[in-house]
């Protein structure tokens, strides 16, 4: 399956597509230099297939490039952050514990 994240900034996401059809997507909401990241949708025949983990990873590679500050308010986006620390550092420091990480 070939997957493709790509920033739609009219509808203010993520999305993720699979072979070419829309798979899910992270809504965020952006003031300056921080981005809030507010929730992970992955679409009806595809969960469980780590979309929605590659998703949140190539969504983080990109804010991490842009130099964006992550505040992950997303549940899903958080737990992955919990799973794969080598991340974390998107989120600033004097967030962290707010977070939980």
């Amino acid at each position: 399956m070939h997957l493709q994240v790509a920033d739609n900034p009219d509808e203010q996401r993520y999305e993720i597509h699979a072979d070419g059809e829309l798979a899910g997507y992270v809504v965020y909401h952006r003031r300056g230099k921080r981005i809030a990241l507010n929730h992970t949708e992955i679409l009806d025949g595809f969960e469980g297939k780590g979309i929605g983990s590659a998703l949140v990873a190539r969504t983080l590679d990109d804010l991490r490039e842009r130099r964006l500050d992550v505040l992950p308010f997303c549940p899903f986006v958080r737990s992955f952050l919990g799973r794969h620390p080598e991340y974390v550092d998107v989120v600033p420091e004097d967030e962290r514990a707010r977070f939980g990480l």
